[in-house]
């Protein structure tokens, strides 16, 4: 019932914040935007069902540096490279946390797609990526490394948790996307709903599956 109750509150702030976004209303981003991660971060705290023992904290851990990475990226002073690195030791995280009982090779197959979109993506990017070329390089590394071993521990294992992490991992992989096209490519109409409307589903699922 907690659960419910939080994901419930997580849904109200995270609507709230794309429309303070769309509207412009920076005061209310600041608040709706780091409050949605933190109820987030109660969700994952609310966990009942069995895990290894590590992978919750693990997984907490990565929303709590999601947090400071919200915070960086929405700040009025530019702080967008102290944001990539808060996500990349989120990733990092939620790497650990998804190579504890993942499935080693038997998902391998799910990397060539991964891989494939990545190469897609740095190529469309590159032209804009001025002196950020390597850590976004190394970004995108670790972000597909985390969907793949998300998308390996789903096929391996199955159940709830781990089809609930591979989908986060996802719509994860989604977000930044548009985020990174949106700063990167010229931007696109009705980006802050694209990347927040993929953002946020995709934590609260990762956290749903502690």
């Amino acid at each position: 019932m907690l659960t419910a109750a939080l994901s419930t509150l997580v849904l109200a702030s995270a609507l709230l914040c794309v429309r303070a976004e769309h509207a412009g209303a920076r005061l209310q981003v600041y608040v709706f935007k780091p409050l949605t991660t933190a109820l987030i971060i109660l969700v994952a705290l609310q966990a009942k069902h069995a895990t290894v023992h590590a992978y919750r904290p693990l997984v907490v851990a990565g929303l709590v540096c999601s947090l400071a990475g919200d915070v960086f990226l929405m700040l009025p002073r530019e702080r967008f490279v102290a944001g990539l690195a808060s996500f990349l030791f989120a990733h990092i995280f939620y790497v650990a946390a998804f190579a504890l009982d993942g499935g080693g090779l038997s998902g391998a197959w799910a990397a060539a797609p991964l891989a494939l979109y990545g190469a897609l993506m740095l190529r469309r990017l590159w032209p804009g990526l001025g002196e950020l070329k390597a850590p976004v390089v190394v970004y995108v590394s670790v972000i597909l490394l985390m969907a793949w071993l998300a998308a390996s521990r789903w096929l391996a294992a199955g159940g709830g948790g781990s089809a609930s992490a591979f989908a986060g991992a996802l719509l994860f992989v989604a977000s930044d996307s548009g985020l990174a096209w949106n700063r990167f490519r010229g931007g696109f109409a009705g980006a802050p709903a694209v990347i927040l409307g993929t953002y946020f589903p995709a934590q609260w699922l990762i956290a749903l599956s502690t």
